[in-house]
C-alpha cells in the first residue's frame, strides 16, 4: 500500500474544505480525482503536499508505512511524494540542473546513499530528458522562467522522471494546454508508470483521462468523495456533467 488516507478533515483560514476524505492507493495505481469547482481536489493536493496554510482538523494519511501528517513537506518529498502544480513557480536566478541536482541529492541522502557528483548527475538527466523530448537548453535556463505553460508542465515531468518518486500528484496538470502538449505530458506519464509507484490524477475534465487511463475514479463533491468506478465513470461525467451526481449526494444526505 502506497497511500492510505482515513476520514482527512482540513480547513483554510477558519473554513473547513474537506469533511472525511477516505482513499486507499496501491503500488501500480493510477486514481484520478474529479469534482466541479470548489469541491476540494486542490485542498486535498496542498495537504497532502504539507502546505502550511491548511489545517488538518481530524483523519490520519498513512504513506509507506509512515504517518505523512507528521512530516515536514522536504520529508515527504524524500520520502517519494512528488507534487506537480496547476501553476508552477518561476525561480529567478537558480540554475534548473543545480536546482534538481539538489533535490535528488538531498534524497538520496535521506536514504543513506552517497551523493552524486556533477558529471554522473548530468548523465542522468540527459537520459531522462529524453522522455519528454526536452532540449538541452533547459539545463541552462532558470527554473521555468520564461517558459510556456506546456514547457513548465513538461519540465515537472522531466523532475519527477528523475526523482522517481514513489507516488506522484498531479494538480489539473491538463490545465492551459494544447492538444499537443497535453498528449507530449501524458506520454511522459505513461512511460513512468510502473508497478511500484502510483498516480494520484486531478482534474476537472476527462480530456487528460483520454491519454492516462485511471484504474480509479473518484468524484469530490462539499470536501468528501460522493462516488467511486473506473474510467467509464469519468466518461458519464463528461456526458452528464455533475447535476446528478450533486443531486444524489444531496439527497443521501438528508436521508442520513
Amino acid at each position: 500500500m502506497l497511500l492510505e488516507i482515513k476520514n482527512l478533515q482540513a480547513s483554510v483560514e477558519g473554513k473547513q474544505i474537506l469533511h472525511g476524505i477516505n482513499l486507499t492507493i496501491n503500488e501500480g495505481e493510477i486514481h484520478a480525482i474529479m469534482g466541479p469547482n470548489g469541491s476540494g481536489k486542490s485542498t486535498l493536493s496542498q495537504v497532502l503536499a504539507g502546505r502550511d496554510t491548511y489545517e488538518v482538523n481530524a483523519g490520519e494519511v498513512n504513506f509507506l508505512g509512515k504517518d505523512l501528517l507528521d512530516m515536514e513537506p522536504e520529508e515527504r518529498a524524500c520520502a517519494g511524494l512528488f507534487m506537480a502544480f496547476q501553476y508552477p513557480v518561476e525561480i529567478p536566478g537558480v540554475n534548473s540542473t543545480y536546482f534538481l541536482k539538489a533535490a535528488y541529492n538531498e534524497m538520496r541522502k535521506s536514504r543513506g546513499l552517497p551523493e552524486v557528483d556533477a558529471m554522473d548527475f548530468l548523465t542522468l538527466v540527459k537520459e531522462k530528458m529524453k522522455i519528454m523530448e526536452l532540449d538541452q537548453s533547459l539545463l541552462n535556463r532558470a527554473v521555468n522562467q520564461g517558459f510556456s505553460g506546456g514547457e513548465k508542465k513538461k519540465n515537472e515531468i522531466f523532475q519527477m522522471a528523475v526523482l522517481e518518486p514513489k507516488l506522484a500528484i498531479l494538480d489539473e496538470t491538463d490545465s492551459g494546454l494544447d492538444i499537443d502538449a497535453l498528449k507530449n505530458v501524458s506520454e511522459g506519464v505513461n512511460k513512468l508508470k510502473s508497478k511500484e509507484n502510483g498516480f494520484l490524477l486531478i482534474t476537472h475534465y476527462q480530456r487528460l483521462l483520454d491519454y492516462i487511463v485511471p484504474d480509479f475514479v473518484h468524484v469530490l463533491y462539499k470536501g468528501k468523495i460522493v462516488r467511486s468506478g473506473t474510467k467509464e465513470l469519468a466518461l458519464e461525467l463528461e456526458e452528464r456533467g455533475y447535476d446528478w451526481i450533486i443531486q444524489e449526494a444531496s439527497e443521501k444526505s438528508v436521508v442520513a
